[in-house]
């Protein structure tokens, strides 16, 4: 074959290739094509999903009673509701700082069975900082538990009526004032000759709790969050400090502090401080009073540091 008959033989099978390729051109654009729509359509199925997750949880979080919103659940939830809050008198102040935080019933999930963790005086972690007491409420299925927590301003506790200060809002057992905590000595039990920080303000209680109710909601208190209430629960806080965790594992140890062995009256009702939970029945700590016995002082707790005290 010349040169001319070779020219025209390669000539020719590159056209055929570039032909072959040209032709195969607009089927792969096809399906890469096809793929960013199929990549599309997956992008807007996952972002509807998403969509529908979160309506689902706005849902949800509007469903829930108005507790929730001004504290955070900590997974805690009960089929029935915690016994009546027991009566019983506030151990003096142990020292300047410390900041009364009320007894409470807590559940023990490995039991079954609420246990009371008793009320008990902590030093306050940070200058300036309350206690928000935890309370149970009802959550529309079962009794769930809030948490306390540590802040600048006393939050919702449920309107329960803890006594001592804590008599369905806010705090009255004192303040802060440049640097110090002073005590208002109408509702704390406090050694006038240790403690000179006070102050005497008379507090009218209205949130008279005759049957000492424990919970929120479902036949208890029922009381909603105020605007300061729930700005105080979005605020810088904390939850319990080491002290009170120690604390309530105390509690939960001791078996004579379980709702089904104490019927309601726990034999250790309050600490001076953390630790003074001891295995056994305390022998010169405060116990858990009746009614009539409630009846004879004609008090409530924390009305009055001096009735409270003879009450003893």
């Amino acid at each position: 074959m010349g040169n001319s008959g070779l020219r025209k033989v390669l000539f020719w099978d590159e056209n055929h290739r570039s032909g072959r390729c040209n032709s195969e051109r607009p089927h792969l654009q096809k399906i890469k094509k096809d793929e960013r729509a199929e990549g599309r359509k997956m992008r807007l199925a996952n972002a509807i999903r998403l969509l529908v997750a979160a309506m689902a949880m706005l849902a949800l979080t509007s469903a829930l009673p108005a507790p929730a919103t001004a504290q955070v659940s900590v997974g805690i939830s009960v089929g029935f509701p915690p016994p009546e809050l027991p009566v019983y008198a506030q151990p003096i102040c142990p020292a300047e700082g410390y900041i009364w935080t009320p007894g409470y019933w807590a559940w023990d999930p490995d039991d079954e069975d609420y246990y009371w963790v008793p009320g008990t005086w902590v030093l306050a972690p940070e200058v300036g900082f309350l206690w928000t007491p935890g309370y149970w409420a009802w959550g529309g299925t079962a009794f769930v538990f809030y948490e306390g927590y540590w802040g600048p301003v006393v939050g919702f506790y449920g309107g329960i009526n803890y006594g001592y200060g804590y008599f369905g809002r806010g705090y009255e057992g004192g303040r802060w004032d440049g640097g110090r905590f002073y005590y208002n000595r109408t509702v704390n039990n406090i050694n006038v000759t240790e403690i000179h920080n006070m102050y005497n303000t008379r507090v009218v209680n209205n949130n008279v709790n005759v049957t000492r109710v424990s919970y929120h909601g479902n036949g208890g208190v029922n009381a909603r969050p105020t605007p300061q209430e729930q700005t105080a629960a979005r605020q810088r806080h904390i939850g319990p400090v080491a002290p009170q965790l120690q604390h309530i594992q105390a509690a939960r140890s001791n078996r004579e502090l379980r709702a089904s062995a104490n019927h309601g009256k726990p034999p250790i009702a309050a600490t001076q401080s953390r630790p003074e939970i001891p295995e056994g029945t305390g022998k010169d700590v405060p116990k858990a009073r009746s009614g009539a016995a409630e009846a004879a002082t004609k008090t409530r707790p924390g009305t009055s540091a001096d009735a409270a005290a003879k009450a003893r």
